[in-house]
């Protein structure tokens, strides 16, 4: 028996590739054209051709601004596709790994003891954009259709692929100064942390949903500071107001999770926010 992972090309999709080969474990990755989650015949295909036991769902739209504007679209992947996969996990009897967002939530800090504190599994949802909202669709079909699922909540990835730490070095390249939101908090989470939790709940059976980031949490500003000090880059990064960025869809202030389900089953194995990123651009090409 082995997994199917789907959306290969993505950060995470890329990363599950390399985890499941350092560990052995037999995969088809697929993603468009061979695979397209909107399509349920074309899932079908995919997995009348194979022995597959598990299906790991990295594809997403993940575009946050352009969403406000391809609602539809942004639906059809991030809500109707996890429906069509749960489906198919249900007919076949697959398990399903289902990645999710810290968008779910409304983007504002529940205070306790006066101090915002993290979110946890079981709090609220109330999303409010329509990134976000989509993905809590997705979501809540997963949890309608089919049992054996697990959904990993998580934020600030970045891997193999476009993300802020990629941005930063290549803005420093030809910038002198550079300003950042320093209003908004979230933990950086690199997508080796989040692949290896993924691979460590496989076959345990301890469905449900999960957080998964890296430990410790920061702002955009502290987060770029500290990608030009381990790269020790000389660059002046000036901290900002969101106001002064205006996006079409708006970002969430507070977007720290707290891993509690996992540390719970003792499975917490994310590390802390650093150490992660300090790895990450020793093995960067960048």
């Amino acid at each position: 028996m082995k997994s199917l992972i789907i959306g290969s090309n993505g950060q995470l999709g890329k990363q599950m590739c390399k985890t499941l080969l350092e560990h052995n474990v037999e995969f088809d990755a697929f993603d468009l054209p061979q695979i397209d989650i909107c399509d349920m015949q074309s899932i079908q295909n995919i997995i009348k051709k194979g022995d597959y036991s598990t299906i790991i769902n990295c594809a997403a739209y993940t575009n946050v601004d352009k969403a406000e504007s391809e609602r539809q679209a942004a639906y059809e992947v991030n809500a109707q596709g996890p429906k069509n996969i749960a489906m198919v996990c249900n007919e076949y009897g697959l398990d399903l790994f289902h990645i999710s967002t810290d968008y779910v939530f409304s983007g504002s800090p529940i205070t306790q003891n006066a101090k915002p504190r993290a979110y946890i599994e079981t709090d609220i949802c109330s999303p409010s954009t329509t990134y976000g909202t989509t993905k809590l669709a997705g979501e809540e079909f997963i949890r309608q259709i089919h049992e054996h699922h697990y959904i990993l909540r998580t934020a600030w990835l970045y891997g193999d692929g476009n993300n802020f730490v990629k941005t930063m070095l290549a803005s420093s390249q030809d910038k002198d100064e550079l300003s950042v939101v320093n209003d908004q908090y979230g933990s950086p989470t690199c997508t080796v942390d989040l692949a290896e939790t993924i691979y460590r709940l496989m076959g345990t059976s301890k469905y449900g949903t999960y957080h998964a980031t890296c430990e410790g949490f920061c702002t955009w500003y502290d987060f770029a500071k500290k990608i030009f000090e381990l790269k020790e880059i000389d660059i002046k990064v000036t901290p900002v107001s969101s106001e002064e960025f205006v996006r079409p869809a708006k970002r969430p202030a507070w977007s720290v999770l707290e891993n509690a389900r996992l540390k719970e089953l003792g499975m917490n194995t994310m590390r802390e926010w650093g150490v992660s990123l300090k790895e990450y651009l020793e093995n960067s090409d960048d």
